[in-house]
């Protein structure tokens, strides 16, 4: 056999799995990201699942073939379009795209140097620039160190709770393996297929997050997952969607082995928020919002000062005498006010439970933004 012949048969070090639906605007920017990684097409396996676009999306996508592997299928969501897709994958690593992303230079050499660092873990995560439709990128969101997250104790938990957000899609690679055992994920999660991954590679030898922005993470008018409290539509399917999660998640991780308390710290803040949703649309009473906010508070912060615990009475009270609705009206407008804001801390301090140093959003400077664009056009 040939030289040439072993080449081929040598399995790639990483696949690029981008996911896609009507990206027609944006898919060309996340497969050429991937392109311009500097790996051989030996290195890195490129694979596009379009989950039933209607628009020019896999036209697109069909033009970088054949180094480009295009998956075509019926509209199902995104994780049917994963469970498509993940069993193609050749490689010992799988990384995730979302086809309106896309990823910086050295990313991937980045998670390949990460993963060969630590034989032991199940995945890597990483920090990222937030982009506004095709605007430059004006924040970035980065933890202040590298960072391993798993789920070996409740206070590892909490800070896993805040971590997650950098091992969202684009962000998260994952061993092929891991994923093997993650298993087909519900195709009731027609966005937010990411989670039980990441949630269960917590489980399954932890993640690394590394203290660098390696993606732009694209916000838009078609963003599935992020509407704002005026869309109640939207609203009420993500909190469907939260709530289903809420099921599945304690169900996989408990078979995992992992105790029940660190499972609760760990899904804590998504309950209070279900909570508070549901309270908004009468599905509870002054004395659940109360209970409701206590917990909020106990879980987010600890050493409270006497002037701190009055402030949270008066908002105990608040609830109590306002009920639900005009409670989380009150408490929205209360969010928008940063001068109100700043008076709470001068009545009393609280220490949060995880550091807000460390994981940081950041302004990205007129001079980043021109090194950037100074890197993608090399």
């Amino acid at each position: 056999m040939t030289n040439f012949s072993l080449t081929m048969l040598k399995k790639p070090l990483i696949t690029a799995l981008i996911n896609t639906y009507n990206h027609a605007r944006f898919i060309e920017q996340a497969i050429v990201s991937v392109l311009e990684e500097d790996l051989s097409p030996s290195e890195i396996e490129i694979i596009v699942v379009d989950d039933g676009s209607t628009d020019r999306t896999p036209e697109i996508a069909g033009e970088f073939g054949p180094r480009v592997r295009l998956i075509r299928k019926k509209n199902g969501g995104q994780a049917s379009a994963f469970n498509v897709a993940i069993p193609e994958a050749n490689a010992e690593y799988v990384a995730f795209l979302d086809g309106d992303d896309w990823w910086a230079k050295g990313k991937v050499k980045a998670v390949l140097e990460a993963f060969e660092k630590y034989p032991g873990i199940a995945a890597v995560g990483h920090g990222y620039f937030e982009v506004h439709d095709d605007s430059p990128p004006t924040e970035m969101l980065v933890s202040s160190r590298p960072l391993m997250l798993d789920l070996s104790s409740t206070e590892a938990a909490r800070i896993a709770d805040p971590g997650r957000m950098l091992l969202g899609t684009s962000r998260l690679s994952v061993r092929r393996e891991v994923l093997r055992r993650v298993g087909p994920i519900p195709i009731e999660l027609v966005f937010s297929a990411d989670t039980p991954i990441y949630s269960l590679a917590l489980a399954l030898g932890g993640a690394l997050i590394l203290d660098q922005p390696l993606c732009y993470y694209r916000l838009h008018a078609g963003n599935l997952s992020k509407h704002g409290p005026e869309d109640k539509l939207a609203q009420s399917r993500n909190y469907k969607l939260l709530s289903f999660l809420l099921t599945l998640l304690p169900q996989r991780l408990t078979e995992l082995g992992v105790p029940r308390e660190i499972i609760a710290a760990f899904l804590e803040s998504d309950r209070i928020e279900l909570e508070r949703f549901q309270l908004q649309c009468d599905k509870g009473g002054r004395w659940k919002t109360l209970r409701t906010e206590m917990q909020a508070f106990h879980s987010s912060y600890k050493g409270a000062t006497a002037g701190y615990k009055m402030f949270r009475g008066f908002l105990g009270a608040m609830a109590l005498l306002l009920g639900p609705q005009l409670f989380y009206d009150l408490r929205n407008w209360y969010a928008k006010q940063g001068n109100l804001q700043r008076l709470r801390g001068v009545l009393g301090k609280a220490e949060p439970t995880v550091p807000p140093a460390l994981f940081r959003r950041l302004p990205v400077s007129g001079k980043t933004r021109e090194n950037l664009r100074l890197v993608q056009e090399d």
